[in-house]
């Protein structure tokens, strides 16, 4: 059988969203119908021709995601993705175009970290946070979860919805109540590790921690965690399926949009909780104890409700070790901001932690997105492309002529004008009468475009890493990307005033 070129290219173009490798879902469709298997509700891939005969190869945790795909291909298969790959070699997506598309969200995405940081210079005076400083530790995996969960889920859903797989209502529906379940689950083992590991990172710091100050670290973290997940899945879903109406690739749009607002909400939620529960904590400190318990009742209802989906339910097994070691990473951030903090000479610093934190992480979801879908749209797991056989070299991530390689560019170069454009918000809502200093201005912007760089070269490496091995990059990359975002982010604006304070720059 041969498949004619104008098929193949009418498939393409009909199945074009913007992003490079989604215009090969026609071709791929097709030869995975070609050779007739499928992944079986176990996880085993059966044969469903004489050419796959006796061959089984256990499902990997992007299949039922994409379960148009599968690690056997036939030869015949293998040469008609060369040929696609050969096809449509130049460039598919405008500069222009993919600018236009992430630009909007970006700054939409920076004007919420800017207000993130303007409240977090509010709320730090409040009784509760004098009192209990670790707070404070607490902020940066608190922000973070937006990458360990939303933006993992924005990712996920939008492969989902540029591979065609929620054409169907019910197939939907079951996509969308999975993910969200889990991320509900998710979300309160996360925000009861948080309170730990704040408990113990604030222990080792000070030597001390009284159990009412534990008390009330868990229930802050489990009910922030709670409703700042809710909220936020369901404005995520919104933007996914409302971009694929309006013809917008959802990897451009749909994980800065889940972080736009998500760092306001989550700080007003974790300020307002933390004080809420201090004033009950002397007189009335069983409420604490219920709501913990409260939220630890839900997890079986949210296993039951999210185990009912492929996706999720594999990720219910497999999906711990990125968001975990995220949560750790940031924690560590945690603890760094919570001693510049406290520090009289380094006075200011808050304000601008969750915007430079947040502009990396949003930057960098934004290309591991691109390229974890350009992956499972054109290649099996564990199958990469020519050229990125390794992830050894650090400038593969920018030069070159393919998609990843602009996008790169495009992504590194937003960051000049749109850190500019905040920093000179930040200064105008303080009520500053002059214009930052010069040397303040080349600084910040020096830290900012080092993170980004060093993110965009790690989203290259791990995301090619992770395919290699067989995970899922949607799932596993995301959570690793923006709590190093953190981490790099508040060393290098600590670095950034204390060598502004060296210098004598108030």
């Amino acid at each position: 059988m041969v498949v004619p070129k104008s098929s193949d290219r009418t498939l393409s173009q009909s199945s074009h969203l913007g992003t490079h490798g989604s215009q090969h879902y026609g071709s791929v469709q097709s030869f995975s119908q070609l050779s007739g298997s499928h992944c079986g509700s176990h996880g085993s891939l059966s044969p469903g021709s004489d050419g796959l005969a006796g061959e089984s190869q256990d499902c990997s945790e992007s299949d039922p995601l994409l379960s148009g795909e599968h690690p056997n291909v036939s030869r015949f298969s293998q040469s008609m993705r060369a040929k696609d790959a050969q096809v449509s070699s130049g460039p598919t997506e405008s500069v222009c175009s993919m600018v236009l598309q992430i630009l909007v969200p970006f700054v939409l995405a920076g004007l919420g970290t800017v207000s993130a940081g303007m409240l977090l210079d509010v709320v730090q005076s409040w009784d509760v946070f004098q009192e209990i400083s670790e707070i404070l530790i607490l902020v940066p995996p608190i922000l973070g979860m937006k990458g360990n969960l939303e933006m993992t889920m924005a990712s996920r859903l939008s492969t989902a919805v540029n591979a065609r797989k929620t054409d169907s209502t019910k197939e939907k529906w079951m996509l969308i109540g999975g993910n969200l379940a889990l991320k509900q689950f998710q979300a309160t083992v996360l925000g009861l590790l948080a309170s730990l590991m704040v408990t113990l990172l604030g222990w080792m710091a000070d030597g001390q921690m009284p159990f009412s100050h534990i008390v009330l670290l868990c229930s802050t973290s489990l009910s922030t965690a709670f409703l700042a997940s809710l909220l936020q899945g369901i404005v995520v879903v919104g933007v996914i399926f409302g971009s694929k109406r309006m013809g917008i690739n959802p990897d451009n749009v749909a994980t800065p949009i889940a972080a736009s607002f998500g760092d306001l909400i989550t700080l007003s939620l974790l300020a307002w909780f933390s004080q809420w529960f201090y004033s009950f904590m002397e007189f009335y400190p069983y409420v604490l104890y219920l709501v913990d318990l409260l939220y630890l009742c839900l997890i079986p209802v949210w296993m039951a409700i999210s185990s009912k989906h492929p996706s999720s339910h594999i990720l219910l097994r497999s999906g711990w070790e990125p968001i975990i070691s995220a949560m750790v990473i940031s924690s560590i951030g945690g603890l760094i901001l919570d001693k510049t903090v406290s520090d009289p000479n380094l006075i200011g610093i808050v304000v601008y932690a969750p915007v430079i934190n947040g502009v990396g992480g949003n930057l960098v979801s934004v290309q591991a997105s691109r390229i974890s879908t350009h992956l499972h749209l054109n290649y099996s797991p564990g199958e990469l492309p020519a050229g990125s056989r390794s992830c050894f070299s650090p400038f593969q991530a920018f030069f070159g002529s393919g998609a990843h390689q602009r996008s790169a560019k495009v992504l590194l170069l937003l960051v000049l004008p749109g850190q500019l454009i905040f920093v000179h918000i930040i200064y105008v809502i303080k009520g500053g009468l002059t214009l930052p200093s010069l040397l303040f201005t080349v600084l910040f912007l020096s830290a900012s475009l080092t993170q980004v760089f060093l993110l965009l070269i790690a989203a290259d490496c791990l995301v090619h890493c992770l395919w290699k091995r067989g995970k899922d990059p949607d799932s596993c990359s995301i959570p690793y990307l923006t709590a190093l975002g953190d981490l790099l982010g508040t060393a290098l604006l600590s670095l950034a005033f204390l060598l502004l304070w060296c210098i004598g720059d108030s």
